[in-house]
């Protein structure tokens, strides 16, 4: 623990020196400063708490151990050997929370994310379990309070998705919905099928944290740019003017249509936004091969043709491939209530974080 010890100091020393800076009139006076500053401060404190506690909780098991070396009488023994065991037990747990605390972060976990679904296998049952998954995916962010914002969508007659694009925005995004990539696998008996009989469809989802600048440029040569009217409710226009764009990226199909802003400019810059992300993500996952690597072997977030979970109707049943966790309650996933299968891929990604920490 003497290396762990040492990392945990530099953390205390780096938060009472921000701490320090946040009262300095010059740093409050500087908005963007101020800003870094105090989002590292908050970065920071669960981790100095955590080892205060921890250091409380030694300087408790000596005083026992003190106390023990001492002439008690026979209650008070008892108590206070009681009273240690309870504290080394505690001092495990936190020695291995700290350890977790200390874990290099993603530095991606607190951005927002955009988010594809796509029907894949299973023709029009495909493109309808995308349609659920949206909606599972909705209704998890509404109880997370993020908010969610439809940026592409191609509709199937039937009320399925093809294709759609989400920008979800809200308070760590990433670091919850990143372990989403991937394809999802449906057993179920489709509404058209007469004899009863369950098939299997699959969606895939990908997931992009929200790259802020971007260092990549698009050159106009790879970029038709499209102008149409922008549409409301069952197609009724709510402009005469042609305020809506549409960017295609030439060299990798990606295309990204955006309506809600109020001109023409406002949704060119949005749409360039998202479009810069999308393309860096593509080539990133295609061309990096630290990233790749990473994609492959941390939980969760490994190619999208890789099958993550299956979602079987008839048995009410949902399992997580990657981490062999079934749950009994698919109606209730389905309903947003994803934390169980969440908190399981977190605590699996650390564990396996750990090992590899240990064996290097």
């Amino acid at each position: 623990m003497d290396e762990i010890f040492e990392k945990l100091q530099s953390v205390v020393d780096r938060y009472d020196e921000i701490s320090e800076m946040l009262s300095d009139p010059d740093i409050i006076s500087d908005t963007n400063r101020f800003m870094a500053l105090s989002k590292e401060e908050g970065q920071l404190r669960e981790t100095v708490e955590v080892f205060k506690h921890y250091q409380a909780v030694i300087a408790e098991i000596e005083s026992d151990k003190e106390l023990l070396a001492e002439k008690l009488d026979a209650d008070m023994e008892e108590l206070t050997k009681e009273e240690l065991k309870e504290l080394e037990s505690e001092k495990g747990e936190l020695e291995e929370r700290l350890k977790i605390l200390l874990l290099p972060k993603d530095p991606n976990d607190d951005k927002n994310i955009i988010m594809e679904i796509h029907g894949a296998a299973g023709g029009d049952e495909g493109a309808l379990f995308a349609a659920d998954l949206y909606d599972m995916y909705g209704r998890y962010a509404e109880r997370q309070g993020w908010n969610v914002e439809i940026i592409d969508e191609n509709k199937t007659e039937i009320g399925g998705y093809k294709e759609i694009v989400l920008m979800i925005t809200g308070n760590s995004v990433y670091s919850k919905l990143k372990y989403e990539n991937g394809a999802h696998r449906v057993q179920r008996v489709p509404e058209t099928e007469s004899a009863g009989r369950v098939h299997t469809s699959t969606a895939t989802v990908g997931v992009m944290p929200e790259y802020e600048d971007v260092d990549i440029d698009i050159e106009e040569k790879d970029l038709r740019v499209d102008v149409y009217r922008a549409s409301g409710a069952g197609g009724q226009h709510i402009n005469k003017t042609s305020s809506a764009v549409r960017m295609t990226h030439l060299p990798t199909g990606i295309v990204v249509a955006m309506q809600d802003q109020r001109s023409q400019q406002q949704n060119r810059v949005k749409a360039m936004e998202i479009l810069k992300t999308r393309v860096y993500d593509y080539y990133a996952s295609q061309n990096e091969a630290e990233y790749a690597e990473q994609r492959k072997t941390a939980v969760g977030t490994g190619d999208r043709s890789e099958r993550i979970r299956t979602y079987n109707y008839p048995q009410n049943r949902v399992t997580d491939h990657r981490i062999g966790l079934t749950l009994n309650k698919l109606d209730r996933v389905m309903n947003g209530e994803l934390d169980d299968i969440v908190d399981a891929l977190v605590i699996a990604d650390q564990t396996a974080k750990l090992e590899d920490l240990k064996q290097g």
